[in-house]
C-alpha cells in the first residue's frame, strides 16, 4: 500500500561542498540519505514493530528546519530537515503482483516494488516440482505447470521481517495456494473461460 508520510531527519553536508547553493545541497543530501530507506510510523496503537515499517520511495517538499549546526572537529554542517514522502508499506495477507527474479530448488524469488520475497516450493501449488537447473525453472510433476524467470505472479504475503539497515536482507514469505493467486497468464485464461 502506498501512502504519503511526513517526517524529519538530520542530514550532513560535507565541508568541501559548502560554497555551493545551500538549498540545492540540502535537497541533494536529503535524497541521498533518505530515499530507499526504512522508517517507522509513530502510531502507538500498532503493537508489532514490523507492521509500522515503511519504505521511502520518493521525497517531496523538503524544507530546512532552523539553521544548520557545525560540530567542532567535523567541519560538516548538520541540517535538520522536514519532508513529505511517497512511502510504501507492506502488510500481512496483502495480495501483490511481482515478477519471478530467480528460480532455485527451494522455490521462487519474486521481485515486487522495492523488495524480493521467497515463494517456497511448498507454497506454490498443490503439486510436487522438479527443478531444471539448466533452464532455471520449476516444473510441476502432475500439473506440468512451469515457472521461469520473468513470469508475472499474483501472491499473498504471509510473513514479513524487515531489516532496517540492509533492505536486501529483509525476509518476505509468500504463498500462492489460494484461489485467485498464481501465474498471471493462467489467471487470465481462467477469467476468459
Amino acid at each position: 500500500m502506498y501512502m504519503i508520510v511526513e517526517g524529519e531527519d538530520i542530514i550532513r553536508i560535507p565541508p568541501h561542498r559548502l560554497g555551493e547553493d545551500y538549498d540545492k545541497l540540502v535537497e541533494e543530501f536529503s535524497y541521498e540519505k533518505l530515499e530507499g530507506t526504512v522508517k517507522s510510523l509513530d502510531e502507538k496503537e500498532i503493537k508489532d514493530p514490523q507492521e509500522r515499517k515503511y519504505f521511502i520511495v520518493a521525497l517531496m517538499n523538503i524544507m530546512k528546519d532552523g539553521e544548520g549546526r557545525i560540530i567542532p572537529g567535523d567541519g560538516g554542517v548538520y541540517q535538520k530537515v522536514k519532508f513529505k514522502a511517497l512511502a510504501q508499506h507492506f502488510e500481512l495477507q496483502e495480495v501483490i503482483e511481482g515478477f519471478v527474479e530467480d528460480v532455485k530448488e527451494i522455490g521462487i524469488f519474486v521481485k515486487f516494488d522495492v523488495l524480493t520475497g521467497l515463494l517456497h516450493i511448498s507454497q506454490i501449488l498443490d503439486d510436487r516440482f522438479d527443478y531444471d537447473d539448466g533452464n532455471k525453472k520449476l516444473i510441476g510433476k502432475d500439473t506440468r505447470k512451469e515457472f521461469r524467470i520473468n513470469d508475472k505472479l499474483r501472491v499473498r504475503i504471509v510473513s514479513i521481517s524487515i531489516n532496517d539497515y540492509n533492505l536486501k536482507s529483509s525476509k518476505i514469505g509468500l504463498t500462492m495456494r489460494q484461489p485467485g493467486l498464481g501465474k498471471m497468464e493462467d489467471l487470465m485464461k481462467n477469467e476468459k473461460s
